[in-house]
């Protein structure tokens, strides 16, 4: 597959980018996608909710009343559950809520998620450039002239540029990332997907046999 490269003036550079059909062209796997973002969704809950056990609370183990004769039930301690202030039965514990998923299925994840993104033709490839200083109305224009649309953009970077993600910070519809971040729920969160040339060649080095 290929694709024309444009400058950040949104004409054509004259240069094609070759996109590898064993990343951009494969049939893509719905399963693997599936796992892929449910274990990052997953790797992003917290999962700190915690409440004291009758083991934990700090109260007097001085039993109440006498075992028997009070016509009443028998109560040990203040730490039962049926006490105000008392220990929780069964309540959260810290909680790791991730999981182990194979990276050649992570690949095949990924690999699907930008095989749907080519299939879409939802990809803009871009010519590498750099911004003296960040500047959003600048990066804004560059997003016009490159028609990258105007929801849910991801733009992919070679290598990190702070000009460039500064630029992008106040912007709730675009996200900037370098090549070492891309994951499968960005790419399928995203409606349109702009890669500076040379993001190719960098997915295809790192291809798992």
């Amino acid at each position: 597959m290929e694709l024309s490269v444009l400058k950040i003036d949104g004409t054509e550079s004259g240069k094609k980018a070759v996109l590898n059909d064993e990343i951009f062209g494969i049939t893509p796997n719905d399963h693997a996608i599936y796992l892929d973002v449910k274990q990052y969704l997953a790797n992003q809950r917290q999962g700190n909710a915690k409440t004291k056990d009758r083991s934990e609370v700090a109260y007097s183990t001085k039993k109440l009343i006498r075992q028997k004769g009070s016509g009443g039930a028998r109560h040990g301690s203040l730490k039962a559950n049926i006490y105000v202030g008392g220990g929780r039965v069964f309540g959260p514990k810290p909680h790791f809520y991730g999981f182990k998923l194979n990276k050649k299925l992570k690949q095949l994840a990924r690999f699907s998620a930008l095989s749907y993104k080519a299939q879409d033709q939802a990809i803009v490839m871009v010519e590498p450039f750099a911004m003296d200083a960040p500047k959003t109305k600048e990066f804004i224009k560059i997003l016009g002239n490159i028609k990258a649309g105007d929801r849910k953009v991801l733009f992919v970077l070679p290598s990190n540029s702070d000009n460039i993600y500064l630029s992008s910070r106040n912007l709730p519809e675009v996200k900037v990332i370098t090549v070492d971040e891309i994951n499968t729920y960005e790419i399928m969160n995203a409606n349109s997907l702009v890669l500076v040339d040379g993001v190719q060649d960098i997915l295809a080095s790192r291809i798992k046999r």
